[in-house]
């Protein structure tokens, strides 16, 4: 997740620049790492949005990801196409873009706002060489990894939260359903959480957002608490 604050130029484009600071990296009820610095910046103009995303962990474990975004958004509608790259420090592959070597992961996501705090999102995995699995006669098969969640955001006070329920609807290969102890071949909810952010006041001018996310994966039988800061 990130805060982020647009500057607006006289021609209607706005650009957005920021970083999150969390205790532990935690994506889609999954964890990715452990303490991490997490810088972003995008712009847009009319619908059209385009952006990064990336991720280092500071315990240098080598841990690193860079995701782009397009996106176009008119009411509460939104559709757009995420490549997803977290191979790490020294994989030297990123450029590497063969159907079945590739180690980028192309998602297309669609989103939804009610307008009363309500929203949903569907996310499925579309190419890229991890998202496969061999079926019973060993061929090679696309998973169509893929992620559902409905979020309802509200405040008490000055605190915003929004509690989020997430699933995987069928066999995944990408950490949803997949690749660990309690995995599954179907359904499987991977995110139950409620995040909380405020802004602390530090001067007149200058306050900081800073949050606290409780997140349960029953699928994993996992639990995190993570705190993070935004500028």
């Amino acid at each position: 997740m990130m805060f982020v604050a647009p500057l607006t130029s006289k021609a209607q484009v706005d650009y957005s620049l920021g970083a999150d600071i969390v205790s532990s990296y935690i994506w889609r009820g999954s964890h990715c790492a452990g303490t991490s610095i997490q810088p972003s910046m995008g712009l847009s103009v009319g619908g059209f949005s385009i952006g990064t995303w990336g991720s280092v962990d500071v315990g240098g474990f080598g841990l690193k990801e860079v995701d782009l975004t397009l996106g176009y958004s008119i009411g509460g509608f939104s559709i757009g196409l995420s490549d997803y790259w977290w191979n790490g420090e020294e994989a030297y592959d990123y450029f590497r873009f063969k159907k079945d070597s590739s180690s980028h992961m192309l998602e297309v996501n669609l989103g939804y706002e009610f307008g009363f705090g309500l929203s949903l999102s569907w996310n499925t995995m579309v190419a890229g060489a991890q998202d496969k699995y061999p079926d019973d006669d060993g061929d090679i098969q696309r998973a169509f990894s893929t992620y559902i969640e409905a979020g309802y955001s509200f405040s008490i006070k000055s605190i915003d939260l929004t509690a989020s329920l997430g699933f995987s609807p069928w066999k995944s290969d990408v950490m949803y359903t997949a690749g660990y102890a309690h995995a599954t071949d179907g359904f499987a909810i991977t995110n139950i959480s409620l995040l909380a952010s405020k802004e602390i006041s530090i001067t007149e001018r200058f306050s900081l957002p800073v949050f606290t996310q409780l997140t349960f994966n029953p699928a994993k039988e996992d639990v995190f608490l993570v705190f993070g800061f935004s500028f």
